[in-house]
C-alpha cells in the first residue's frame, strides 16, 4: 500500500502533515482446500442483483441488459470463505473488505450459502477459518503549528509553535481473523490484534445465532463486535491514519468528556433480522457503557443502538440502499474516590449522549456513493458547561472502478458545531474539515490463497482552534 497523508491542524489556518506510507495490506489463510459447493437459490432469488453478482463471479453469462448491474461487483477478497466454498472472492465483495449484495446477504445467514454443507463436519478437518492481515509502509509526516515548549522540558518557559517533521519505517501490526461456523446456524467471530511492544488485545470476540425459530428476522450475536453500520469503519477501502478514520464517528466537542465513538467495537447482545434477500434489514443492540472496554469501569449504565435499511433494484443503476441509525448512552459524572483518585465502577449520577442519521449506499454507473450526516447532542455535564453542545456532521465517499484491479477513492467530510457547551466559546471551536483523495491496486496475481493491495493515499485535516 502507497499512503499519502496530509494532516491539517491547530488554529483557523491550514496545518500541514504530509505522510508518504510505503505498505503491502498482506492477507494470508490457511492452506487446505476444500470442494466447491454452490449455493442454492429459489425461483424468486434469480432476478436479484446479489444472484447475477454471483453468476458473473462464477464466470457466467448474463443478459447484455443486465451486466452493467454487476461491472462494480467485481474484484477480489480476503482468501478463507472463497477456499471454503470454492468461489472467487469477488463472489461477495466489489473489492476487498467491502462487501456487495451478495457479500452481504452472506454475512447476514452467518456466512453460511444455505445448503447441507455449510456446517464443519461436512469440511475436511484440516481447514481452518483463519485470515492474517498486515501493513508494512514507509511514511514521512510533517506537522505545522505544534505547540511544544520554548525550552525542552522546561514547562514554565511558555510554548511556541513549531514544525515538527518526521519519517521512517513503521508497521501496523497484524489482525488475526478467524470467522466461520461452529456448527449449522452457529456463528463465531474471533479478531485478536497483535502489534510489536504492545502485546495482544482483542479486536472481536463474538458468539451468533442463526435463524432462531426458523426465521431469518431472529438471529442473536453476544460479545465484542463492530455495530451493523452501513458505513463500516473495519471494511474502509483506505488505511492511512486519517483515510481509515471516520471523524463523524468518533467526534466529541472541545472539553468534552464522553468515550465514545461509533465505528469502535462493543460489548454486549445485538438482535438482527434481515428478510430473505438482506434487502431490508434491522438490527437493535444493548451495549456496555465502557465504549468497548473489558471490565466495569463506569458503573451501572447501558448503551442502545438500533439501526433500518431498505435496499432496492434500480434497474440498470443496480443495487441501491438508504439507513437511518441512532445510538444513545449514558455515562457518569460522579465516582467514589480513594486518596482522590476515582474508583472504577462506581460511576453515578449518568448524563445522556446521542447521535442519530441517515446513510446511503448508490451505484451509478462505476460510480458508488456513500453519503452519511449525522447529528450529535452530549449532556453539558459530559461536556462541563452550561449547556448542551449540539453538532452536525456530513461525508461523502466516492469510489470509482476503474477496473477489478484498480479503485480511486476519495472522502470529503465536514463538522460544525451548532452549540457550544460554553456559550462564550467561539462557535466555530472544534470544527474539522478533512478530504482524502487515493487509490488502490490489486495486483492481478493474488488469489484464493492470499491478497495483496497497493494503496496511494493524500489526506488533509483542519481542526478549528480558539484563536481565529
Amino acid at each position: 500500500m502507497i499512503d499519502w497523508s496530509v494532516d491539517r491542524r491547530s488554529g483557523c489556518r491550514w496545518a500541514r502533515r504530509i505522510a508518504l506510507m510505503l505498505c503491502g495490506c498482506l492477507w494470508v489463510g490457511s492452506v487446505t482446500r476444500v470442494a466447491a459447493m454452490a449455493p442454492s437459490y429459489d425461483a424468486r432469488d434469480r432476478d436479484g442483483p446479489d444472484y447475477k453478482a454471483y453468476v458473473v463471479a462464477r464466470g457466467g453469462v448474463l443478459p447484455a441488459s443486465a451486466r452493467n448491474i454487476v461491472a462494480v461487483h467485481r474484484a477480489a477478497a480476503i482468501p478463507p470463505f472463497a477456499r471454503k466454498y470454492g468461489l472467487p472472492c469477488s463472489a461477495c465483495h466489489t473489492a476487498w473488505p467491502e462487501l456487495n449484495a451478495f457479500g452481504q446477504r452472506f454475512k447476514d445467514n452467518g456466512y453460511q450459502l444455505g445448503n447441507d454443507r455449510d456446517s464443519p463436519i461436512w469440511l475436511n478437518p484440516a481447514y481452518i477459518p483463519f485470515g492474517v492481515r498486515t501493513t508494512p509502509q514507509w511514511r514521512l509526516e510533517r506537522n505545522t503549528h505544534q505547540p511544544v515548549d520554548a525550552v525542552p522540558g522546561d514547562a514554565a518557559s511558555g510554548t511556541v509553535e513549531r514544525t515538527i517533521t518526521q519519517s521512517g519505517f513503521d508497521i501496523s501490526g497484524a489482525d488475526l481473523l478467524m470467522l466461520g461456523t461452529l456448527y449449522k446456524n452457529i456463528t463465531f467471530g474471533f479478531v485478536p490484534t497483535v502489534a510489536d511492544g504492545e502485546g495482544v488485545g482483542i479486536e472481536t470476540a463474538f458468539v451468533r445465532f442463526d435463524n432462531l425459530f426458523r426465521s431469518p428476522w431472529a438471529n442473536l450475536k453476544f460479545g465484542k463486535f463492530e455495530l451493523d453500520n452501513m458505513l463500516s469503519e473495519k471494511r474502509s477501502l483506505m488505511l492511512s491514519s486519517n483515510g481509515t478514520f471516520y471523524q463523524t464517528y468518533h467526534f466529541v466537542p472541545v472539553g468534552d468528556a464522553t468515550d465514545f465513538g461509533l465505528g469502535d467495537n462493543q460489548i454486549g447482545a445485538e438482535w438482527l433480522g434481515h428478510s430473505a434477500n438482506s434487502y431490508t434489514r434491522f438490527s437493535a443492540a444493548v451495549l456496555g457503557s465502557t465504549d468497548g472496554v473489558p471490565g466495569l469501569p463506569s458503573g451501572k449504565s447501558y448503551d442502545g443502538a438500533v439501526t433500518l435499511s431498505q435496499a432496492f433494484d434500480a434497474g440498470r443503476l443496480g443495487l441501491q440502499r438508504v439507513g437511518v441509525y441512532g445510538y444513545t448512552g449514558r455515562r457518569p459524572t460522579v465516582f467514589e474516590t480513594v486518596g482522590g483518585e476515582p474508583v472504577a465502577g462506581t460511576g453515578t449520577e449518568n448524563r445522556t449522549f446521542y447521535r442519530l442519521g441517515v446513510v446511503g449506499d448508490f451505484f451509478i454507473g462505476n460510480f458508488e456513493l456513500l453519503p452519511l450526516y449525522m447529528h450529535g447532542s452530549d449532556n453539558k455535564d459530559l461536556a462541563g458547561g452550561i449547556q448542551d453542545p449540539a453538532w452536525n456532521s456530513g461525508l461523502l465517499e466516492l469510489h470509482y472502478y476503474i477496473s477489478p484491479q484498480l479503485i480511486l477513492t476519495q472522502r470529503s467530510e465536514i463538522i460544525r458545531m451548532s452549540q457550544q457547551a460554553d456559550p462564550a466559546n467561539p462557535k466555530h471551536l472544534g470544527n474539522i474539515d478533512a478530504f482524502t483523495f487515493g487509490s488502490r491496486w490489486y495486483p492481478p496475481s493474488c488469489s484464493v490463497w492470499a491478497g495483496l493491495a497497493v494503496l496511494g493515499e493524500l489526506s488533509f485535516t483542519k481542526t478549528m482552534a480558539l484563536h481565529h
